[in-house]
Parts: C-alpha cells; sequence; structure tokens
C-alpha cells in the first residue's frame, strides 16, 4: 500500500473558535492541561482492555497498560504516551480536527468575551485535547490503532487554521501526545513540577503514571544513559478503596477524570454494596448542566465496570433519563464481562441495580434539600425542569420525586427564585384548606398578574406558580399529594376554604348564573365562542376572565403543540364577569343593546389577553377600542 503523503485540512470552524480561545489564556490554572491528556490516555486504555475481551489480538498478550510522562529541557518538549486502543487515520481526523459534541453552537452563543465566565463555560463545555494547546505552542501526535495490520499517523498543529496529517512507520499501539512548549511553559519540563501535578490530578488513574525514576551517567563518552521508569501515582481505581481512605479533594478530581468538567461536583455518593448481589458506585451531581442536557437522544449514563474491567462509557440503563445528569462509575462482579447493550437491558440485576441507584441519587437530593437549603435551591435553579420529567418517567418513585419539587408562588412577592416546597405549602396552608391551588402561565411575571388570583390574594391564600413549559404536562400526572389535591385556579368551578365540595355545588352555581340579568343579554353576544356565561367569584379586581373547563388543554400547552406543527381541537371557555365591577355594573345599565355588544366583545378579548391568550380577531379589536375611544372624546 502507497505511503499517503502529508495532507493539510483546516479545523472545524468551532474547534478553531475553541483553539483560540485556549492559545489566548483563558485559564489562570493551565496545569489541568496535564489532567486532560492523562484522562484521555487512561480512557484509551479503558477501551483496548473492554474491546480485548472478543479480541484478544489487540493487545497481543501485551497487557502491562501504563501512561509515561517524559519531557526534555533541551528540546523544550513534554510528551505523554500510552499503550491504549490508539487510533485510525480517521479517527484521528474525526477527533482532533472536530468537536463531535451537540450543544458546541450554543456554547459560543454565550461566550461573553470575559475571560473569566468564558473559562467556566468551556469547563462545562469539556474540551480535553484542546487544553494542551493552552501551553503548547505546537503539538504533535503519533497513535497507532490495535486494530491488527493498522498504520500508524502522525498529526501536527500549531493551533491555527491547520493541521497536517500523514502516515507513520514502526509507531507501536497506543498514543504519543509531543507538547513543543511556549517560552512561558517550561516549568512543565521540571521533574518536581509535572509529579506534584499528576499526583494532584491524577492519582486515582487506575493504571500507572510513569516517570523516570533514575539518571546514571558515565564519564566518558562511552557511557551510556540508563532509565528506569516509576509510577507516580497509587494506580488503584479510586472507587475500590474505601470511602475512609479516600479524601475529598481525591473524589472531586475523579469526577473531574470521568466527567470531563473543569468545575467541582456539586455532591456525590460512594457506596458499596454486598450480599445477593455485589456491586460499588459512586455517583456525582453536577454543579451547571451540559449543554445537550435537553437533547434526550444524546448518549448518557454511567460508566460501566465488571469486574474492575471497563464496559462502556454512557451505560444508560443504570439510571432514568429524567436522572442523566447523574455522571459516576458503577463496578459489579455480577454481570458477565462480555456484557452487551442487549443484554444490560433485559438482565434483571441491571433491574436491581437501576432501582437502588435511582432510589440513593434521589435520596442525595432529598438530604440536601433537607440539610443544606441554599445548595439544593442551586441544583434546582439548574436542573429542576429536568426533574420535573420524572413524574410522567418514574411511578414508583413519584411520591420522593415530589418532594423535591420546588414553585414559586402568590407568597413570593417580586422574588422569582423565592420557592417553596409542597411540605412548606402544606405546612402554612389555610386551617380548613384542603386543597394544594396552582396556576400555570408562560412567566411568572404573567402567574403573579393574573385575575384568577385575585380571590386568593384577598383571602391570603398561597397559589404556586408553574411557568415551566414541561409544567402543564407535569401537573397531569402530580394530581394529588399528601392526600390533597392539585387543583388548577383557571379551571372550572374553583372550591375555596370552607365551601362544600358537595357535586351538586356545580348544578347551585348554574341555578346562581341563571339568576344574573346579565347572563342572558351576555350568552347570546358570544354565541358560540364560549361554553357558559355566569357570575364569577373568583375576581375582585377585574370585569371578566375566561376559566377552561376541567377537561380542556391548557393555555400553555395548546402553545407548545401548536408551535409544534400539531393542529388542535378548539375548546370553548367560561366567560365568567364580576358583578360587583363598576363596568359592569355600567354594562348591565347599557340601553344600546349594539352598545352592549360591542363592549361585552372587549371585556372577552381583554379576559383573553389577560390569561395569556391571544385575540381570535385583533383587527375588529381595535376597531371596537377606537369606536368607543372617540365616543368617550365627543362625550
Amino acid at each position: 500500500m502507497a505511503k499517503k503523503k502529508t495532507e493539510k485540512m483546516n479545523f472545524q470552524t468551532e474547534a478553531k473558535q475553541l483553539l483560540q480561545l485556549m492559545i489566548h489564556s483563558l485559564y489562570s490554572n493551565k496545569e489541568i492541561f496535564l489532567r486532560e491528556l492523562i484522562s484521555n490516555a487512561s480512557d484509551a486504555i479503558d477501551k483496548l482492555r473492554f474491546e480485548s475481551i472478543a479480541n484478544p489480538e489487540m493487545t497481543e498478550g501485551d497487557t502491562d497498560f501504563h501512561i509515561d510522562v517524559t519531557f526534555d529541557k533541551d528540546s523544550k518538549t513534554l510528551t505523554i504516551v500510552d499503550n491504549g486502543i490508539g487510533m485510525t487515520r480517521e479517527e484521528v481526523i474525526s477527533n482532533l480536527g472536530t468537536i463531535a459534541k451537540s450543544g458546541t453552537a450554543e456554547f459560543f452563543s454565550k461566550l461573553t468575551g470575559d475571560q473569566k465566565s468564558d473559562a467556566q463555560l468551556i469547563g462545562q463545555f469539556g474540551v480535553g485535547f484542546y487544553s494542551a494547546f493552552m501551553v503548547a505552542q505546537e503539538v504533535e501526535v503519533e497513535t497507532c490503532s490495535a486494530i491488527p495490520g493498522s498504520t500508524g499517523v502522525r498529526w501536527k498543529s500549531s493551533g491555527e487554521d491547520e493541521y497536517s496529517i500523514e502516515d507513520a512507520k514502526d509507531l507501536g499501539r497506543g498514543t504519543r501526545v509531543i507538547l513543543h512548549l511556549q517560552q512561558e511553559a517550561l516549568e512543565f519540563t521540571e521533574d518536581y513540577r509535572l509529579r506534584s501535578v499528576v499526583k494532584k490530578y491524577s492519582d486515582h488513574i487506575g493504571v500507572p503514571v510513569r516517570m523516570v525514576k533514575a539518571a546514571i551517567t558515565g564519564d566518558d563518552e562511552e557511557a551510556k544513559k540508563e532509565e528506569e521508569l516509576e509510577a507516580v501515582n497509587s494506580a488503584q481505581a479510586l472507587w475500590t478503596k474505601s470511602r475512609t481512605d479516600v479524601k475529598d479533594d481525591e473524589y472531586k478530581e475523579f469526577y473531574k477524570h470521568i466527567s470531563h468538567d473543569f468545575d467541582e461536583p456539586l455532591s456525590w455518593s460512594h457506596n458499596k454494596v454486598e450480599g445477593k448481589l455485589e456491586y460499588t458506585s459512586l455517583l456525582y451531581l453536577p454543579k451547571k448542566p451540559p449543554f445537550d442536557l435537553y437533547n434526550r437522544e444524546t448518549p448518557k449514563g454511567l460508566k460501566l465496570y465488571v469486574q474492575r474491567v471497563f464496559i462502556m462509557d454512557d451505560a444508560e440503563q443504570f439510571l432514568p433519563l429524567y436522572l442523566r445528569f447523574v455522571k459516576g462509575i458503577v463496578d459489579s462482579n455480577d454481570l458477565p464481562l462480555n456484557v452487551s447493550r442487549e443484554i444490560l437491558q433485559e438482565d434483571e440485576k441491571v433491574t436491581s441495580i437501576r432501582n437502588a441507584l435511582t432510589k440513593r441519587v434521589l435520596s442525595m437530593l432529598s438530604d440536601m434539600a433537607k440539610k443544606e437549603e441554599e445548595k439544593y435551591q442551586e441544583f434546582w435553579d439548574e436542573f429542576g425542569e429536568v426533574i420535573k420529567e420524572g413524574m410522567g418517567e418514574d411511578f414508583s418513585n413519584r411520591d420522593s420525586i415530589a418532594k423535591l419539587l420546588r414553585f414559586s408562588s402568590n407568597k413570593s412577592g417580586e422574588q422569582e427564585k423565592k420557592v417553596v416546597s409542597l411540605e412548606g405549602y402544606l405546612g402554612r396552608k389555610a386551617k380548613d384548606q384542603k386543597s394544594i391551588y396552582y396556576i400555570c402561565a408562560e412567566s411568572f411575571e404573567k402567574a403573579s398578574q393574573s385575575p384568577h388570583l385575585e380571590i386568593f390574594k384577598q383571602k391570603d391564600i398561597e397559589v404556586l406558580f408553574l411557568f415551566d413549559r414541561i409544567d402543564e404536562w407535569m401537573m397531569s400526572m402530580l394530581t394529588e399529594h399528601e392526600e390533597h389535591p392539585l387543583v388548577d385556579v383557571m379551571r372550572g368551578d374553583v372550591k375555596l376554604p370552607g365551601e362544600s365540595e358537595e357535586k351538586d355545588d356545580e348544578d347551585s352555581s348554574e341555578e346562581k348564573a341563571e339568576e344574573h340579568p346579565l347572563t342572558e343579554r351576555i350568552t347570546p353576544v358570544l354565541k358560540d365562542k364560549v361554553q357558559k356565561v355566569r357570575p364569577s367569584k373568583r375576581l375582585t379586581d377585574s370585569p371578566a376572565c375566561l376559566v377552561l373547563s376541567e377537561d380542556a388543554m391548557g393555555i400553555q400547552m395548546r402553545k407548545i403543540m401548536e408551535a409544534n406543527g400539531q393542529s388542535m381541537p378548539s375548546s370553548k371557555p367560561y366567560f365568567e364577569f364580576n358583578p360587583d365591577h363598576p363596568l359592569v355594573k355600567r354594562l348591565d345599565e347599557e340601553s344600546d343593546e349594539d352598545r352592549f355588544g360591542e363592549l361585552v366583545e372587549i371585556l372577552f378579548d381583554q379576559a383573553s389577553l389577560a390569561e395569556g391568550g391571544s385575540l381570535q380577531d385583533p383587527a375588529s379589536y381595535v376597531s371596537r377600542m377606537n369606536r368607543l375611544m372617540l365616543d368617550l372624546m365627543s362625550g
């Protein structure tokens, strides 16, 4: 096979932008580049271990896995070598020339130009290999895939617009990353400096990270330099240690290793289960969500090890999808080494582990909510919307999830993030209150200004505000809590504390409606726009409002469905008027039926706008308002 000539290729646009950010030193703590490169090397070894179970020829009997870190002061180079799975030419182009990760465009849209805040975003995004350009003026990668018969590849770049790639002979299995260091980064050619960084960030790596132990030189020119390599790290997988033997800083660094997150975790749980089923888990809650959190199709899950042998990166079977933000590992002695995704989906042991890990994560969150309210608020602000998905996805843990939910309310004042739990709500409800009241709206502001809240504000009854896109769907699953039904104040004939809950209340309400003279006058004006016209008991300050029937789709959900191109069946609301409002009283006195009809139509349109709806005929509304203003001005 003819050797391919050196090719010059351009970086993917996003990769080029990220490289420039790195080169311009966004990080004050540049030493983390070594952690990232060692983590990549460790991952490459883990993957080879797994692949060699089914294809032992990939290791050719060489299972002495290690990562070597060497330096040369004269040439100003630092080299990281692993004997892992290596890469083919195509894999080099894919992994080093592009960023194959969803959320890239959103990542760059959020960059502000402020180095500190942008550095946090990059940490949240995870950059791995690209961090090398923080210290290197040129990076050279030599790699050869463990697939028998593979050809070596050499990749070079100075982090500008392009990189070069060519075939390379006589390369052993694995990857060698050679950093040609910048002048200001020559501290990384010092033995003590490198050892301290490896111990600090990579002590938990499960394979030896080796450096030169000693150098013996002779006095004459023919004397040979002998170098002996020694492990700098403990080379013991952190999760196999006892919790008492692991320091917090070690847990934090291990999280950064498995997640490639530059930030520290919010919390973690290390647990070993023995008995009928044996496994170890180490679970982390991140501080910030990844950019692809809401892409439910992106691979997510825990790192799976079986008898300490790496099996896969994204074992999604061990946690439900609504907990997809959790990072960590699970290592089981009870699953077969040749485990596959199909086996995982059907294995009873996997189901048992999944159930236990789910309960452990929910327990972590529950403990945080009780003992560290501020930290839980921080978590809720970032991941609350994802937790809400669990109400419809995890029936067996629905009660536990419900206790984790947090809501703004009309008791929040103007502070959207001043939230309350369902337990907190019940703890301060009115004495004779049997229901939990809530309202769905597009935003906190629209919820707080809704006319449906007027009677509740007057009677000092708390109403929860729900304004996330998922909320209306969630509330179709959350119908009661602690034997208290959850009631949407925008629907039906709402019962207030102290009122009878008898079934015939609706009939009595209808009789009351028929008693008011305005009902008969308004009904023929609105015709088929509404299901019914009736006086309201929920309004104190507004003249009118629209009320949904119990089985109607809410405005929030309707807008989401329509935005996705789905046609929705029409539903007619109730039109409720406030008999005590001055406008309504004046309306009752209006003898001109044409003018009466115009005013009723205006009230109907205003009620639609007040609840966040849209006008059926904006032009007619404007014409009516113009005529009304002209009448007022001429009068």
